[in-house]
């Protein structure tokens, strides 16, 4: 599955471009030169999307000499991090050039744990979706190493798709949830699953992959992925709707975390102060009124599958059921208390809705904006209120898309141990 949609310009917007470096000019310093020099190529490959630029056009591009850029391109195309693709021409009297672009035979495996289903997608340098799968699974109180078995049978799948079409798995991304410690591997809280500081070992997940594989929270893994990948502006708030509720802070086409790493945590914000309690530990939450099973029990739908649930829940607001028709209403009003807060507190004008508000946003968008508008007048256009085109991929597009950046950033090191060859 292709998307089509990828930005490159918004990939790689807050990171900056490397600066060209003479390697003559920088004596017995030739590696970190060359480090640079690297990085610099193959983010101008990857800025430049559908436009395949040839080794001339990089050389005018970079500042760099063409023989520099001929040599650096030649490692990447033998790591096959870069795949030569047709001739153009530089010119009238130009001799004809190869085009280069991200190879689509390198991948990155995007896993993710959600409290009622798990899911996988392999997704190409280029931003492609070449495999995608989704399994119901009631992992809430479920113990983490048994999820991980779990999700490793799903792994497999996408580990052999991958062989089946010939793309090398660089690494992985694994979002939940919850909030995390990245570097520790550690689960520090999530509520909905009922994880607390619980360590993981996401590595076992893609055993040899040179990357190994990325811990990162599930609404900020699906703001990325709108970011890069979606129609997201350089700033908005992403609102992940699931069991529970999450939010994505993007601030110049990067993701903005606050000091702790916890930023955007909206299902927490508190909407009545006098409301149920939330499996956080307060009450009155957003997820309390907005959340998935929330919104479900509210409509009087039954117990069930995640798929019937959801498939009775569209029935009943179709026939304009009227306990369905409220549950949804109070959802969207709630939700729009919330944001009309968020949006003040950050001075962010752009919201993009996912999961399961851009499932129902028909029938919550009316009541979500009434809201706005009643407690942040004349703060969000309707027009920037929209939903997310991604539909259930958006979160493994950017648990994976994090570590396609980390390549193209930094891929001296992996040219170097020969780890991608």
């Amino acid at each position: 599955m292709d998307h089509g949609q990828w930005k490159p310009a918004q990939f790689f917007k807050s990171a900056g471009s490397p600066t060209p470096v003479n390697e003559s000019a920088a004596p017995g310093r030739v590696g970190d030169v060359r480090r640079r020099n690297l990085s610099l190529v193959l983010d101008s490959i990857a800025r430049t999307g559908d436009a395949k630029p040839s080794r001339a056009q990089l050389a005018a591009g970079t500042g760099l000499t063409k023989a520099a850029v001929s040599s650096l391109v030649a490692d990447l195309v033998e790591s096959g991090l870069v795949s030569e693709v047709g001739l153009y021409r530089d010119g009238e009297r130009g001799r004809p050039g190869q085009g280069l672009e991200l190879s689509s035979r390198r991948g990155v495996v995007g896993m993710e744990i959600n409290v009622d289903y798990l899911a996988v997608g392999l997704v190409d340098l280029g931003g492609n979706l070449r495999f995608h799968s989704t399994v119901e699974s009631r992992n809430r109180g479920m113990a983490p190493g048994e999820v991980m078995e779990r999700l490793r049978g799903l792994v497999s799948e996408a580990v052999a798709a991958a062989a089946a079409e010939k793309v090398a798995i660089m690494g992985g991304g694994l979002a939940v949830p919850g909030q995390v410690d990245e570097q520790r591997n550690i689960v520090l809280s999530a509520p909905n699953l009922h994880w607390e500081n619980e360590q993981l070992d996401p590595g076992s997940l893609l055993e040899g992959a040179p990357l190994g594989v990325r811990l990162s929270n599930e609404a900020n893994s699906a703001a990325l992925g709108e970011l890069w990948y979606g129609n997201g502006p350089a700033d908005f708030l992403y609102v992940s709707g699931e069991v529970g509720v999450g939010g994505g802070v993007i601030i110049g086409s990067d993701l903005y975390l606050g000091p702790g790493g916890s930023a955007g945590e909206l299902g927490h914000i508190v909407v009545h102060p006098e409301g149920p309690e939330c499996s956080c530990g307060g009450a009155g939450c957003l997820e309390t009124f907005a959340g998935q099973e929330a919104i479900f029990d509210a409509a009087n739908i039954p117990e069930g599958s995640l798929s019937e649930r959801t498939e009775q829940l569209l029935a009943a607001l179709a026939a304009r059921e009227p306990h369905a028709l409220k549950a949804v209403h109070d959802a969207g009003r709630y939700l729009g208390v919330a944001l009309a807060s968020s949006a003040r507190l950050m001075d962010i004008d752009a919201i993009v809705l996912g999961g399961h508000f851009a499932l129902l946003a028909e029938w919550l968008r009316p009541a979500l904006l009434a809201s706005l508008e009643r407690y942040a007048p004349g703060l969000l256009e309707p027009k920037n209120l929209t939903v997310s085109g991604l539909e259930h991929s958006g979160t493994l597009l950017g648990a994976a898309g994090q570590v396609i950046r980390s390549v193209i950033e930094s891929p001296f090191e992996f040219l170097l141990a020969g780890k991608l060859a």
